[in-house]
């Protein structure tokens, strides 16, 4: 895989109007709101680090947001036009890289996306790479989704994990349930829908049922599953490539 050029060029920041200003401002400020009571410590310590970098006031710039990410992890921005294939994904994972679109949502797409875009892409995702053990999860990850690119059960399964983990993960602090999956932490329904709907089901993490466990991508979720820190959760990725060999 060629690397891609560099992620100002890519980005085109001076392309940015005064109206995405205005809409990126609006969603930080509504889910900073939204998630200072909800989210993992972890989540909101990564933020807060991120700072000014990643803040309400302007679009992230994508190179400084790499400088940070780098000397933290090793980690950088991959610049994609949309949904990658699954093994090009991995792959990105695997080396460390994690992908994310450059354009931002219009006003009456405030709740709802067919397609991730730069909110959900940063400000849900990019935080937690400064934390170690979630940055080796994700990568981990990656290198098993390569070593198993062939075998479509596997890579199914592997899909879940991240699904209920990266996407829709939730952790058990203090006894209380903290939202840090990308999934909830950039959407203010699914933020509320965790602790409003009284039918949500939050399980204890198990590797196994996480596996078996089916997902739709087009509606919110009606099961978690709470791990109890970062770190069992790369031993469970640990587990994984033990099992699979």
């Amino acid at each position: 895989m060629t690397t891609a050029p560099s992620d100002t060029q890519i980005q085109r920041y001076d392309a940015y109007t005064s109206t995405d200003y205005r809409i990126w401002r609006l969603l930080v400020q509504r889910q900073l709101k939204a998630l200072k009571p909800v989210a993992a410590a972890e989540y909101l310590h990564c933020l807060n680090e991120l700072y000014p970098i990643l803040s309400a006031e302007h679009p992230p710039r994508f190179s400084d947001l790499n400088r940070a990410l780098r000397e933290a992890h090793g980690w950088s921005i991959e610049v994609v036009k949309g949904f990658l294939p699954v093994d090009e994904f991995f792959a990105l994972l695997a080396r460390r890289r994690f992908c994310s679109s450059t354009w931002l949502r219009r006003e009456d797409q405030l709740d709802y996306l067919e397609e991730p875009d730069m909110f959900h892409d940063i400000f849900g995702h990019i935080p937690l790479y400064l934390n170690a053990d979630y940055a080796n999860f994700a990568q981990k990850l990656g290198e098993i989704g390569v070593k198993h690119a062939a075998d479509e059960e596997k890579i199914k399964q592997l899909q879940r994990l991240y699904w209920f983990t990266i996407e829709f993960g939730v952790m058990r602090q203090e006894g209380e349930t903290k939202v840090y999956g990308a999934g909830i932490c950039s959407s203010r329904q699914e933020t509320r829908h965790v602790f409003e709907n009284p039918d949500v089901e939050v399980l204890p993490f198990d590797l196994d049922q996480v596996m078996k466990q089916n997902f739709v991508i087009d509606k919110v979720q009606m099961r978690y599953f709470a791990v109890d820190s970062f770190a069992s959760l790369f031993a469970a990725a640990d587990e994984l490539e033990t099992r699979w060999g």
